[in-house]
């Protein structure tokens, strides 16, 4: 595909805002043609750049959920048997390899602060990790 082009962009933060949005009111949104923003859609997920429609929930705040991200630092040749257990913690929601000072960034939710203390309990024990830096999230301005 070529280029993704101002419009695409614009496209894409319009169906980022509300995926459900009707090819109409994109459409007018963009100031382009029903017909143009069909094609762009379309040319956007044959390319692999839109690669799906989801739903969006309710913002975890409002339900008193925990979110976080922990930056984790490993021992030696470590990754594989962390990344192994990790995967295994249903409070960790992403995981992600990275670089730099640290290996590792896990993306956390629990349910409330006792939960997030346990996991937080069970990180700290987990064999390979040499150290951690958890950051509770408590708003998100973009999305």
């Amino acid at each position: 595909m070529e280029q993704i082009s101002d419009l695409d962009r614009r496209l894409i933060s319009e169906l980022r805002r509300d995926g459900r949005a009707p090819v109409a009111a994109l459409a007018e949104r963009l100031g382009v043609s029903r017909a143009t923003v069909t094609k762009r859609i379309e040319k956007l997920t044959a390319a692999g750049v839109i690669v799906g429609f989801s739903v969006r929930i309710r913002d975890p705040q409002e339900v008193g959920e925990v979110r976080a991200i922990s930056l984790i630092e490993l021992f030696g040749r470590a990754t594989s048997q962390v990344i192994t257990e990790l995967r295994g913690y249903p409070e960790i929601t992403a995981l992600h390899t990275t670089n730099g000072a640290w290996d590792l960034v896990a993306e956390i939710s629990c349910q409330d602060l006792r939960t997030f203390d346990a996991l937080l309990t069970r990180l700290r024990g987990v064999k390979g990790i040499m150290n951690s830096e958890t950051s509770l999230l408590l708003s998100s301005v973009v999305r």
